[in-house]
């Protein structure tokens, strides 16, 4: 990934978290626009790490408030009713449901769980749901009604987030509404709810970062930053604005792009898995190298178990064949892959243009380079 990929893609995770329109939901469909590869699960969970440093900071005293109390309650009893003691308690039970799915459903999260149609139904469904609930439900109650059965139901709606698409703050919200919360309130909630889920979630998440996922760590280091200053400003407007509002201006925008993505998909526009399989990740290439040569390495003599045939019975080698030198890049000294033009970066595991002194998205059904920074596609061989 390109440090313009991660500062784009981290915009939109600040700007989308706290948003009900799901952040997850919409890295992956501004990657298929772009066409990038898709970010990974990884990068999505690392990032979020950002965007909920802000929400420490702008809830920092209520957060002290909760960690102070409640460790003081572990053993003084007199505390135990406050609210802030309970809030601790509360917090714990909601993080439960999202913890054992998110461990249970692991792989399907990575894979099948970002396709571009569920995340657009998803988006429209829940979006429909949030706004039903936000005209309809009695909202009255504030944080200081929670019960430990609220709290665990605030937590399963949360565990809803798992499927980009859904969001975790809006899945959050529109559960404590259905509790009748009110909107401030839910969404004050929700946000101290998602602290210890994401927190896990993304240093869970970093042995990947610079593995299997396409994002390296340079890259997701500068979308989590991105990420986490605009995730200050929009979580302040949003308190600000639901104070007032209703969150229907979220609902008629996750319909709308919902029905874009089902479109553009159903057009041929978009690939529903469109950048999974653009550029292969540094340990893909490592493991089908070593696989290669273990093949060739326990390759069986002819004949079986018994002596290898005589060099007579072998045939004789065509002189005229002669092995060819492989290419080797003048820039780098990398060998140049004779079916892509390019050579590959052994750091990253990605193609390099030295004409453009860095490394290139490449698709192989097309036949054509990218330019991570322009998105111009072009052909490599035509090139040298």
């Amino acid at each position: 990934m390109s440090i313009f990929e991660a500062i784009i893609l981290g915009l939109v995770q600040g700007l989308t978290e706290f948003l009900p329109i799901s952040s997850s939901g919409h890295l992956r469909v501004v990657s298929a626009f772009f066409g990038w590869p898709d970010p990974g699960a990884a990068f999505t969970a690392v990032s979020q790490i950002g965007t909920e440093l802000a929400v420490v900071v702008y809830f920092r005293q209520r957060i002290w408030s909760i960690l102070s109390t409640w460790t003081r309650s572990l053993v003084n009893r007199d505390l135990r009713g406050d609210i802030n003691a309970r809030m601790g308690w509360y917090v714990i039970l909601g993080t439960i449901p999202i913890g054992v799915l998110g461990l249970l459903l692991e792989d399907q999260i990575d894979s099948v769980f970002r396709d571009l149609r569920l995340v657009a139904l998803n988006l429209i469904i829940f979006g429909v749901l949030l706004g039903v609930v936000d005209r309809y439900a009695r909202k009255h109650r504030e944080l200081k009604d929670l019960t430990a059965s609220r709290g665990l139901t605030f937590g399963l709606f949360q565990a809803l987030a798992l499927i980009p698409g859904v969001s975790r703050s809006g899945g959050t919200i529109t559960g404590g509404m259905l509790l009748g919360f009110k909107r401030k309130e839910a969404a004050e909630y929700a946000f101290l709810l998602a602290l210890p889920a994401v927190f896990a979630s993304g240093l869970y998440k970093l042995t990947d970062i610079g593995g299997d996922e396409y994002a390296g760590w340079g890259a997701t280091i500068v979308g989590t930053i991105i990420a986490g200053v605009v995730g200050f400003v929009v979580i302040a407007w949003l308190m600000r604005f639901i104070s007032t509002h209703s969150f229907m201006p979220f609902v008629y925008y996750r319909v709308g792009l919902g029905i874009v993505i089902l479109a553009l998909v159903s057009w041929g526009v978009l690939d529903p898995q469109s950048g999974a399989e653009s550029q292969p990740a540094r340990s893909d290439i490592v493991a089908t190298q070593e696989t290669s040569q273990d093949k060739e390495e326990e390759e069986p003599e002819p004949g079986g178990d018994g002596p290898s045939e005589s060099p007579a019975t072998e045939p004789a080698a065509d002189p005229s064949e002669e092995p060819t030198t492989p290419e080797v890049d003048p820039v780098t000294g990398w060998e140049i892959d004779p079916e892509v033009g390019l050579p590959r970066n052994p750091e990253t595991g990605l193609y390099h243009d030295s004409s453009l002194g860095m490394d290139v998205d490449y698709d192989f059904s097309s036949g054509q380079a990218i330019n991570p920074v322009t998105g111009e596609r072009y052909d490599p061989k035509a090139s040298r």
